[in-house]
């Protein structure tokens, strides 16, 4: 018999927010992150972005309320010359610990697991260091060995939280965060560890993705008369491709039995989840594959598919992505097509890639407790108007059984089922 998984914790940074109250406000509202980025030296181009501005992590730790000084002495020595996206992971991750009061009600670090979401993590930390091997090789930072490699957010974290339990880095393309959570899970229910923090890493994009990603034909662009400054519009007839995003994001996962033996109360039940694989190598979804991920998840939850109140959907704005997603949604709903409530986080803060998938966990547990749909505020015209998508402005509701999906290029498929607590 598996162990009952909660959510005892949270942690987000991205476009609209540096925390999760301020990113509760942020989706409430429908404010919308993305804007157009100038290019610079290494990048002369203007890009479409929601972008995570840099920061100074010793200022950031003091705006952090309740950070213990052990672990803002730690966490300073650790990562204060780390490249943005391990302090972007440590700052999130360190909300989460405190959210989930692992400070005040400790647990030992051999039972904590620690699993961070995402690879090609440092490619435009690469890049950019080219130009210091360039004009002397010698000069290249000393950690650059360390930095350059996607465990290096693993290590930082586990060394500042006193995490020695098992720890990995997992790859599943733009469902890494969701595959996060999943691996998170597994460790919990088999014994492996009692507590375990599933991470959504920041990816940031270098010249090179950049080129990949437009020559593919992905990213989104403006109309062409230049009268709509919106460009993501998911599920909307006139989406035009993704918009990337920054952030990173956290989930605490706890065993029932941990949580309790703690005095620590569940944010959200984890209640069912699922990975599946197309056996495809390119960038074109499938529609059974979704399906059958979806299904899955519901599957283990023990959960009717009529039961769902929300739909965090993958959604980016590609219309091959969209169509397959609310074809596959259509099949798995069925005739309960049109009770849950559908909206796409990424039309506020972008794609956030590899912490997309946590990101979205976290805006799912936060409506489900707070009892709102944050609005899909660039929608005008539905492709399928058979479903309920959320309007304009937030819509009030109670909530009680959720899905956030995640889906990749290569075939990689991720879905989440949670229950408010």
């Amino acid at each position: 018999m598996t162990r009952p998984v909660l959510v005892t914790g949270l942690g987000a940074r991205c476009s609209t927010a540096r925390d999760v109250p301020s990113f509760t406000a942020a989706l409430r509202a429908g404010t919308c992150g993305i804007r157009t980025v100038d290019g610079d030296a290494l990048d002369p181009g203007s890009h479409i972005l929601a972008p995570l501005d840099d920061f100074d992590l010793d200022t950031e730790l003091a705006a952090l309320p309740g950070v213990p000084a052990v672990l803002r002495r730690s966490a300073s020595r650790a990562a204060r010359r780390s490249p943005q996206p391990v302090r972007s992971a440590l700052l999130t991750a360190l909300e989460a610990w405190l959210d989930a009061g692992l400070h005040t009600a400790p647990v030992p670090g051999d039972r904590i697991a620690l699993v961070v979401g995402g690879t090609n993590l440092s490619s435009r930390y690469v890049f950019e260091q080219h130009s210091v091997y360039d004009r002397r090789s010698a000069h290249l930072a000393a950690r650059y060995a360390l930095h350059v490699q996607d465990t290096d957010h693993v290590a930082t974290l586990s060394q500042v939280l006193g995490v020695t339990g098992e720890g990995c880095v997992v790859g599943a393309s733009s469902a890494s965060g969701g595959a996060a959570v999943v691996q998170a899970a597994r460790l919990i229910e088999c014994g492996a560890a009692d507590v375990a923090l599933a991470v959504g890493a920041l990816g940031r994009l270098g010249p090179l993705e950049w080129q990949g990603l437009a020559t593919l034909g992905a990213l989104a662009v403006p109309a062409a008369d230049g009268a709509d400054g919106w460009v993501c519009r998911p599920f909307d007839v006139d989406r035009r491709g993704f918009v990337p995003g920054e952030g990173a994001a956290c989930l605490v996962l706890e065993s029932a039995g941990s949580a309790r033996a703690r005095g620590v109360g569940g944010l959200a039940r984890l209640t069912g989840y699922a990975q599946r694989l197309d056996a495809n190598s390119l960038s074109d979804p499938s529609v059974a594959g979704e399906a059958r991920t979806m299904n899955a998840a519901l599957s283990r939850a023990g959960l009717e598919a009529g039961a769902l109140d929300y739909v965090n959907a993958h959604a980016t704005g590609t219309p091959a992505g969209d169509d397959a997603e609310l074809a596959a949604l259509r099949q798995v709903l069925g005739e309960s097509a049109g009770r849950p409530w559908l909206n796409s986080t990424k039309a506020l803060v972008g794609h956030c890639l590899s912490a997309a998938g946590v990101l979205e966990a976290v805006a799912t547990v936060v409506q489900l407790r707070a009892g709102f749909v944050h609005p899909n505020p660039a929608l005008r015209r539905p492709v399928d108007g058979a479903l309920r998508y959320a309007g304009r402005t937030a819509e009030t509701a109670r909530l009680e059984h959720a899905m956030t999906t995640s889906f990749g290029f290569g075939g990689f498929n991720t879905a989440l089922v949670l229950r408010r607590c």
